[in-house]
């Protein structure tokens, strides 16, 4: 599987998240390899980054950025089936800076391990340092 630079830079970001999980999709009968990587920390989805046919990551966002975020930049929008209440779409080929970028995988990462049980925060804490965020981990 062949990645652009952008891709492979924020590949990198996303696999040293601290206890994420790469599960790969494609589509049925395809031999080109996996179209999207869906990033998860105990099974709950932080990030999808599209490797194939486009330069985009779905992430989780705070819902009271996303207007702001869709007002500031033209390459954040919505292009999904999940909820557009939670999640954005980043192009990775667009206006959105790369530190931007991985500003908002931290926090989309962030948002899904204050979500997991504190039985999950436990054995996640094993991968990194207690209460440090994603940004201090990674």
């Amino acid at each position: 599987m062949e990645l652009t630079d952008r891709v492979a830079a924020l590949k990198a970001v996303l696999d040293a998240m601290p206890g994420a999980k790469i599960v790969s999709r494609s589509q049925p009968r395809s031999t080109k390899g996996p179209l999207v990587l869906d990033y998860n920390v105990m099974g709950k989805t932080f990030a999808i980054l599209q490797v194939r046919g486009g330069e985009r990551v779905i992430l989780k966002c705070d819902p009271h950025l996303i207007e702001i975020l869709k007002q500031q930049y033209a390459g954040v929008g919505h292009r999904s089936h999940l909820d557009r209440r939670y999640w954005i779409c980043v192009e990775l080929d667009a206006d959105v800076p790369a530190a931007e970028t991985e500003r908002l995988v931290a926090g989309s990462y962030d948002l899904v391990r204050a979500g997991l049980t504190k039985k999950q925060q436990a054995e996640l804490a094993l991968f990194a340092p207690l209460g440090g965020n994603a940004r201090e981990a990674g």
